[in-house]
């Protein structure tokens, strides 16, 4: 089919005619009764305009029937929040019942016209029809048809375009909504980002520690030390279990709160999970840590977990030394371990990069880097 003729394929061609003759059906009504004062039906449309939920009406029936083949909406279904959207509202109104009304006259009588100019064409008289029931027919009418579909056609699409393009300029989301929906998109953001460092930091860390148990109990060929290993991919597994589950509940049911994720408080079920791997860690544990405020506590937790991950996927189960300190309204986090021969450091990947991101959403510093011989994480997070 020809690219001018394919709106008529489209149902938003048909459903913003719909829009139009729904405007003009109860101001036809009202002219057919009161000829005398067509006018006065224009006048209920400023304090009807000024009524906030109007907005969110009109808002709505543009989204179903003027852009209905659209994934995202273009138009507010927020009610009149300021004086200059009320205005927008009555434009809106006054916009759509004249060209409601033009839309209306062309589809009634185009047609009719059409018929007529058809029927004296093939030698009869168009009674009825205005304009042409004066008139005699000759073939020659037969030349108006076309003429009167393609205006037809023209007026059908033409002003359905134009109500849509109104529709978006007066009904579209006013400057204050638009930032309240950025805000939204940006809260989403962010997020699906903590949830996916939540995952990295928290499977990354139990399939870790699994990979190096099992090449450690292989190596050592010893059925206590693989009992051992064994006992250790169990408990991390546990964790990381409930570590998930968690997770995806967050993402089923986004109210859910976040109490439940593991702090600083629970270190030492940490410390004793890498220790169990077989590192040689060496922790110190100093200051009150269960007064530390509990976003502060969260995220000091995943970024020991993330270092000492790194240290083991990365090193191997070498010496690792673990300071954990809350003094002076600072929480210090400070993992050392020896370079592995040939390797400058663990890499620069999205664990990394997660360490230093949580640091500095709660205003805090992160250096990674080697440091006179040894992997050094040191993070400084406020708790103020």
């Amino acid at each position: 089919m020809p690219t001018v003729l394919r709106p008529l394929l489209r149902g938003v061609t048909y459903t913003r005619i719909l829009h139009l003759w729904v405007t003009a059906l109860p101001f036809s009504i009202w002219i057919f009764i009161y000829p005398t004062a067509p006018w006065a039906p224009a006048l209920v449309l400023i304090p009807l305009g000024l009524i906030p939920a109007v907005r969110r009406g009109e808002g709505i029936q543009a989204r179903l029937l003027l852009a209905s083949d659209e994934r995202e909406s273009e138009f507010s279904e927020e009610p009149s929040a300021t004086w200059r959207d009320r205005w927008r509202t009555v434009l809106w109104l006054a916009v759509r019942m004249g060209l409601a009304m033009m839309t209306t006259v062309a589809t009634t009588w185009l047609p009719v016209l059409t018929y007529g100019s058809a029927d004296m064409a093939m030698g009869h008289t168009a009674k009825g029809v205005p304009w042409l029931e004066e008139a005699s027919p000759h073939w020659a009418y037969a030349l108006l048809v076309p003429v009167f579909l393609v205006l037809l056609y023209a007026t059908m699409v033409g002003l359905g375009e134009l109500i849509t393009a109104a529709a978006r300029r007066l009904l579209g989301p006013s400057p204050a909504e638009r930032l309240a929906a950025l805000e939204v998109r940006t809260e989403q953001l962010l997020e699906r980002t903590r949830i996916a460092r939540e995952l990295h930091d928290s499977i990354g860390h139990a399939l870790t520690i699994a990979v190096v148990q099992a090449g450690a109990a292989r190596a050592a060929d010893d059925p206590a030390f693989t009992d051992r290993a064994l006992e250790a991919i169990e408990e991390t597994g546990r964790t990381a279990l409930e570590d998930l589950d968690r997770v995806l509940g967050i993402l089923r049911e986004p109210e859910r709160p976040v109490s439940s994720r593991p702090t600083l408080v629970d270190a030492d079920r940490l410390l004793e999970s890498a220790r169990a791997s077989g590192v040689k860690l060496d922790a110190e544990v100093t200051g009150p840590l269960d007064t530390v405020p509990g976003p502060v506590s969260r995220e000091g937790y995943r970024i020991l977990q993330e270092s000492l991950t790194n240290a083991l996927r990365h090193a191997g189960p070498v010496p690792v030394r673990a300071r954990v300190c809350v003094a002076d309204g600072t929480l210090l986090l400070e993992i050392r371990n020896p370079l592995a021969e040939g390797v400058s450091g663990p890499g620069r990947g999205s664990g990394l990069r997660g360490i230093r991101e949580r640091a500095a959403l709660l205003g805090g510093r992160a250096r990674t880097g080697p440091d006179e011989g040894d992997w050094r994480v040191r993070v400084e997070l406020p708790l103020g």
